[in-house]
């Protein structure tokens, strides 16, 4: 199994999208400052995480979620909770 999951910087508010196949482990790099591009978040919490049946499928709704850069999106999927995107077969 794999996740899509979605991290917000406890000291502005900032997301940050990934994915793994090893969520915990994934979560103690990013707490742990070893990921650079959370490092200046100040910290960082787990808003929201959607399961896939492989990393290919999970690496592609990342990517989707990725190009889109829209906030707004993004709050309305951890509202939602769950991803929309169609992943092609």
């Amino acid at each position: 199994m794999a996740f899509v999951y979605i991290l917000q910087s406890l000291k502005d508010s900032r997301y940050y999208v990934g994915s793994t196949i090893d969520l915990n482990n994934r979560l103690k790099h990013h707490l742990s400052g070893g990921t650079p591009s959370t490092k200046r978040f100040g910290g960082v919490e787990l808003i929201f995480k959607q399961e896939y049946k492989t990393l290919k499928e999970a690496r592609y709704v990342e990517k989707r979620l990725k190009k889109l850069k829209r906030k707004d999106y993004l709050n309305k999927i951890i509202k939602d909770g769950f991803i929309k995107i169609t992943i092609p077969q």
